[in-house]
Formats: structure tokens, C-alpha cells, sequence
């Protein structure tokens, strides 16, 4: 028996044979053509078919991840049709009379090169894109399929690394795990892990060797076990048996309302990034909508969304929550989410940089567009706004004023609309700060503890290096949120909470101690967090 330790991405357990994922290498040779022009025919062709095949993945993404998580392909069409990129490959196919699959690949290695050097994580990110973006093109090019391996049964999936596609690729009914060498919180392998809701464990030293051996995943423990013996395989049956009873039983609570034994009530809405994940939200039971990732509209777009698109999208929403909250949260593009249209110029630190509000107030005209479809959509549901990454009381009331002048254009243009109540997104510390003042002009604060973590504690959450650095605990960022709750109250206004943190169990006492009103968590998480707070004295 053999064990390993990593970084565990899920609380939950899988047994199974090993499954060794190795990469699809596409071995490229220099050669030497006359007909420059046949292989620039040849290489439109193969990037045609290669963007064919990424529409594809995205569809499947999207409709088994969600928005968010397929908007990794948008990414990956943009990077590649980038002009620069292309023009790098006709320019060694014309100048050196090679073949296009050598072009290709020698591009690819420069701009992957290019990127990892770099000093933003963000850009340094975009190097594995590029390589497996470098990767379709040559497969097509070679005339090679691109689909990831397909095994006979459910398998324990062991890689030294897995990119975007090949994790949306693979036939998830037959992944009860995942056990990754290269990897962090926040890869694409682990928000696949986690809204699959199996075990994933991060940073373990996988070995070819495993392949067709028994292997335990305790994500509880962060531990895999090849070869478990009988006495671990018994204990491990009875934690699969505890968690198998215990699902059961957070079954029962729905329906029930989220309050602690003292009769304290806290409200349980969930976050979504898509109108189809309506059907989790109504599957486990949510109380509302606490964060709706309005940004699919545009990232899922070749162009801005018009107002009437946003509208319809919306009006499903809330005539689906048949009059509970729901909270839209205004577009929040910039820093790990892009969109080509949007022309956003490269920055040295995205996640500071040019982002959500910012963008929203200097292009007023995205804003005033999506305020009227909100507005418009709220004469048909229980419908409130937020707006992000807020810093001063100067962008809320130059907000305030926007908003007044849609409300005065649909009422000149005689549509119905509601007096929708207005919040503000706390996730920097200049929120934290002035957060009392803020108050004074806001309906409700709604803490996304992701990037206030990110910004207190000056650890890029998209970095996998700072993984040990990026600590929700932090005594600091605990009292950021203490201090939030104390100064809504103050002013009367309520104060929920929307980032992972929310549905830490660890930290539910803490928050409902401190008086949070609301938490919003990802939908399979709705349940457990009821029962904890019901559990509470």
C-alpha cells in the first residue's frame, strides 16, 4: 500500500482502477515545400476545422459546466484567429519554405515562450492556452484527431497535467476522480472537480506505473492510496457509507427553512453564472439568487449584447424564481475574463487593472444598455442590482444617476419597470474602509470574499505558486468582513456574503455570529450549509 499527499480540492471520496491520462504528442518534421501557397491554403483550412472543433467543446461545456467555465474556449477561438499569431505562421511557412505544421508548431513555441516570461500571472497563464490552442491547429493540420482518451469504466484519472479541453473532452461519467501532478485551486481541472462535486487532489507525484492499479481518493484526508489493504478498504466503506447516509439525509431538509435553533434566520441563496443553472438553484433548494454572473451574455458573444437579449435572458430568471431575490451582479469583464470586442489593451496587472466598474463607467453606454434590460426585466420578478470592484462614493452616486436617467428613458418610452433596490459588491479594502459611508447610499453590501482576499492579502488568486499565501482564515480579512457587517447594520442595511467563503462550513458559526444576514453559495452546496446553520445554537 502505497500513499501520497496533495492539495484536496473536494471533501469527498471515489475508489476505483487508475486511469494514466497521457497526451496526445504530435511529432512535427521540418520540411521543405515549393507551393507556399498550397500549405497557406492548408493551414486556413486546418484553422477552419480547429475553430469547428472548439465551438463544439465550448457547447459542451457550456451546457455541462456552465458559462463561466466554458468561456475558456472563447479565449481559445480568439487566440486562435489573433493576427498576430497567424501572421507568425504564414511568415515562416512564406520565408523559410517550410511545411505549415512545423510553422505552426515553431510559432506556437515562441508565443508560448513569450508569454510564460512574463511578469503578469494572468499573461503567463495564457501560455498554456496558446500551447493547447498550438496543439488543434497541428492535429488538424496532420489530420489527427484532438479527442481526449476515452476509458472502458469509471476510473481514478491520474495526469501530470490537464488542459480545458481535454477536462470538458472526456466523458464524465466514467471520471470518479481526478489526481493531478500540475495544478491549483483554481485551474480548470479543479472548478470541474468541484461542479462534478467528486474528489480531486492537487500536487501529487502521479507515476505511469499506477495505470490499472486500485487507488483510493480521500479528498477529506488530501491522500490517494494505490493498493489500499483490506483494513483501509474497510474504512474507507465506511466514510463512502457515512457520506452516501449523510446526502440522504441534507435531502430531507429541503423545503425547510435556514434557521439557527434560537430561531435566528439566515437567508440561503445561491450563485450562478448561466440561466440554466435555474434548475440547481430549484434542485437544492435555494431561497434566491444571491450572485448572478451577468458577464455570460457577453462572453458567450461576438459582439455586445443588445438590450433586448438581456432583457429576455433576464426575464427567464426572474419569472423562473417566481418572486424570490434575484440579484444581478453588472458586468464584471476584465483581469482572467475577456472578450475580444471589447478592444481591452493588454496590462501589466489585469487584476488591478481596467475591470468591471471601471470599464462599466468609462464606456457608460455598456452600462445604461444592461441597466435597461434589468430594469425592464425587474416588472417581472423580485429583481435587485449590484455593481463590482466599487472603491468610492463617487462611483456609487455617479451609478445613482445613471440609473435615474434609464429609469426617466423607459418611462418617456412608457415600459413598466420596478424601484429595484441597489447594492454594492465590498472586495477591496477601500470598500472596507468607507464602508459605512457606503451604506448611507446603498440598499445592501454583498461581501465576494474571493477578490477581497485577493486584494487584502496581495495574493493573485489566479497564481497556483500562492496557493499557501491565499488564506480566506486571514485574521485580517475576517475582520474586513466583521467590520462591513457592523457598518451596514449601522446604516440599516442588510449585508450578505457571495464568494467561496460563504459556504465554508468551517467559518458558519463566525459569519452568522457576526450578524451576516445572507449568505450565497454554489448550488450543491445550498443543503449543507442549511444544515449547519439549523445545527447552530
Amino acid at each position: 500500500m502505497e500513499q501520497y499527499k496533495g492539495r484536496s480540492i473536494s471533501l469527498k471520496i471515489a475508489a476505483g482502477p487508475v486511469f494514466y491520462y497521457e497526451k496526445k504528442q504530435n511529432r512535427v518534421k521540418r520540411e521543405h515545400v515549393e507551393d507556399t501557397e498550397a500549405e497557406l491554403r492548408r493551414l486556413e483550412e486546418a484553422k477552419t476545422a480547429a475553430l469547428e472543433q472548439l465551438d463544439r467543446i465550448y457547447q459542451k461545456a457550456l451546457k455541462e459546466a456552465g458559462q463561466e467555465d466554458a468561456a475558456v474556449f472563447e479565449v481559445h477561438k480568439m487566440l486562435m484567429e489573433d493576427k498576430d499569431y497567424q501572421e507568425s505562421i504564414r511568415n515562416i511557412i512564406e520565408e523559410q519554405q517550410v511545411n505549415a505544421a512545423y510553422a505552426a508548431a515553431t510559432a506556437g513555441d515562441h508565443f508560448a515562450a513569450m508569454l510564460s516570461e512574463m511578469e503578469d500571472v494572468y499573461m503567463q497563464a495564457r501560455a498554456a492556452d496558446i500551447r493547447d490552442v498550438t496543439e488543434r491547429l497541428v492535429a488538424a493540420l496532420l489530420g489527427r484527431d484532438t479527442d481526449a482518451a476515452d476509458p472502458d469504466g469509471p476510473v481514478i484519472l491520474a495526469a501530470e497535467d490537464l488542459a480545458p479541453s481535454e477536462t470538458v473532452q472526456m466523458d464524465k461519467s466514467k471520471i470518479l476522480a481526478f489526481v493531478i501532478r500540475n495544478g491549483s485551486a483554481n485551474s480548470h481541472t479543479a472548478i470541474l472537480a468541484r461542479s462534478m462535486n467528486i474528489p480531486a487532489i492537487m500536487g501529487v507525484e502521479v507515476s505511469r506505473e499506477w495505470n490499472g492499479r486500485q487507488a483510493v481518493v480521500d479528498g477529506t484526508a488530501g491522500t490517494v492510496v494505490i493498493d489500499p489493504d483490506d483494513s483501509y478498504l474497510e474504512e474507507i466503506r465506511g466514510k463512502m457509507a457515512e457520506e452516501t447516509r449523510r446526502q440522504t439525509l441534507l435531502r430531507e431538509l429541503k423545503g425547510k427553512p435556514t434557521v439557527t435553533k434560537q430561531g435566528r434566520a439566515v437567508r440561503l441563496y445561491a450563485n450562478i453564472g448561466n440561466v440554466t443553472d435555474i434548475v440547481n438553484v430549484q434542485e437544492y433548494d435555494a431561497e434566491g439568487i444571491g450572485l448572478f454572473r451577468s458577464e455570460f451574455l457577453y462572453l458567450g458573444a461576438k459582439d455586445f449584447p443588445t438590450e433586448e437579449e438581456q432583457f429576455l435572458a433576464y426575464k427567464q430568471v426572474a419569472e423562473s424564481m417566481a418572486g424570490k431575490k434575484v440579484i444581478i451582479r453588472t458586468l464584471d469583464i476584465g483581469a482572467d475574463k475577456k472578450a475580444d470586442y471589447f478592444q481591452l489593451e493588454p496590462e501589466e496587472n489585469p487584476a488591478m487593472g481596467y475591470r468591471a466598474i471601471r470599464i462599466c463607467l468609462t464606456r457608460p453606454e455598456i452600462l445604461k444598455t444592461q441597466l435597461r434590460a434589468i430594469l425592464r426585466a425587474s416588472a417581472y420578478g423580485n429583481i435587485s442590482v449590484m455593481f463590482p470592484m466599487i472603491i468610492s462614493l463617487g462611483e456609487v452616486r455617479k451609478i445613482k444617476t445613471i440609473v435615474e436617467e434609464v429609469k426617466g428613458e423607459l418611462k418617456a418610452a412608457q415600459f413598466p419597470y420596478r424601484d429595484v433596490e441597489l447594492g454594492v459588491m465590498i472586495e477591496t479594502p477601500a470598500a472596507v474602509l468607507i464602508s459605512r459611508e457606503l451604506a448611507k447610499e446603498v440598499d445592501f453590501f454583498s461581501i465576494g470574499t474571493n477578490d477581497l482576499t485577493q486584494y487584502m492579502l496581495a495574493a493573485d488568486r489566479q497564481n497556483p505558486r500562492l496557493d499557501a499565501f491565499y488564506d480566506g482564515h486571514h485574521p485580517a480579512v475576517l475582520e474586513a468582513i466583521r467590520m462591513v457587517t457592523e457598518n451596514g447594520h449601522r446604516e440599516g442595511i442588510w449585508v450578505g456574503i457571495c464568494g467561496e467563503l460563504a459556504a465554508d462550513l468551517s467559518l458558519t458559526k463566525t459569519f452568522v455570529d457576526m450578524g451576516i444576514d445572507e449568505l450565497s453559495v454554489a448550488p450543491g452546496c445550498v443543503l449543507q450549509v442549511r444544515e449547519a446553520i439549523r445545527e447552530l445554537s
